[in-house]
């Protein structure tokens, strides 16, 4: 078995943020997961909720050969899968669990293809497939929390802060990549996050135990919607950091006195300004 294959041990798939996706990892069990386990999968999940994925086909020197950009054949309502290969098997898991920001990166992904082509690339394309591969959405209530983590106040946000997750913070990893690297290594990676604010009581009552909100449908409805809009991802300075390794319980390590000396929990550049979060707490129009 190749190294990009699925050999996945069990403890690794209690790691979390892999906890939520136990209704699926767990069949690893048993081997690789094959593409028609995965359409059965998706046809399970379009029947629940209505929502239309792509087909998950074979990728093959004949279906690369139809000249179409990995995104432009998606559109088309075929996605390129790798068979029993990890990064495309989680990728396809995010597919089932959160197809509405999936389709709005696809349809910008595809309106820049068509303006710049294959070979040039936007700084929105860059903050979308920054976002794809690696990112997370953080839900928070607050500004203490969120002042800490845009001073990377590490210690702040996830020590001082630590009973504030699951309560007024929490987060929806979406990257596929990020779940592929919790699956794969020992280290947790670095997300690429949206921030927004909602209230304390909706996190308290979506998240599990550790912080983890596994998706949310009717506000992932409004972020896709400011993806396809172009109000959101235009950029990948948009995108704040966040060390997965520093969420409380997400590491072993996270209690000693100088956890917060890896190299992923980076101060903050004198320069460094972030964007406004997104509300949902204001009124919608």
């Amino acid at each position: 078995m190749s190294a990009d294959r699925i050999d996945l041990t069990s403890t690794r798939l209690d790691q979390p943020p892999l906890t939520v996706w136990r209704a699926y990892t767990d069949t690893l069990a048993n081997g690789p997961v094959s593409i028609a386990v995965l359409n059965e999968w998706r046809q399970n999940v379009e029947a629940a909720d209505a929502m239309a994925r792509p087909t998950f086909v074979a990728q093959t020197p004949q279906l690369l050969s139809d000249g179409l950009h990995y995104e432009q054949r998606i559109a088309r309502g075929a996605l390129a899968t790798r068979e029993g290969d990890v990064h495309d098997f989680f990728n396809a898991l995010v597919w089932l669990r959160h197809p509405q920001l999936k389709w709005a990166l696809n349809q910008r992904q595809c309106a820049d293809i068509e303006t710049m082509g294959t070979k040039t690339r936007s700084r929105g394309q860059y903050a979308m497939t920054h976002f794809d591969e690696a990112g997370a959405i953080v839900w928070l209530s607050d500004d203490d929390t969120l002042s800490c983590w845009d001073g990377h106040d590490w210690d702040g946000l996830f020590r001082r802060h630590r009973d504030a997750w699951g309560r007024r913070i929490a987060v929806t990893v979406f990257g596929h990549a990020l779940l592929e690297h919790v699956a794969q290594r020992d280290l947790l990676p670095m997300g690429r996050s949206i921030a927004v604010r909602v209230e304390a009581d909706e996190i308290a009552a979506r998240s599990d135990g550790l912080g983890v909100i596994a998706e949310w449908a009717e506000n992932e409805s409004q972020i896709a919607a400011a993806i396809r809009n172009g109000d959101l991802l235009t950029d990948p300075q948009q995108l704040r950091p966040l060390p997965l390794a520093g969420l409380p319980g997400w590491h072993a390590d996270g209690k000693t006195s100088n956890f917060f000396e890896l190299p992923c929990f980076r101060p903050v550049r004198p320069d460094r300004n972030y964007d406004p979060i997104v509300d949902f707490c204001s009124p919608r129009t």
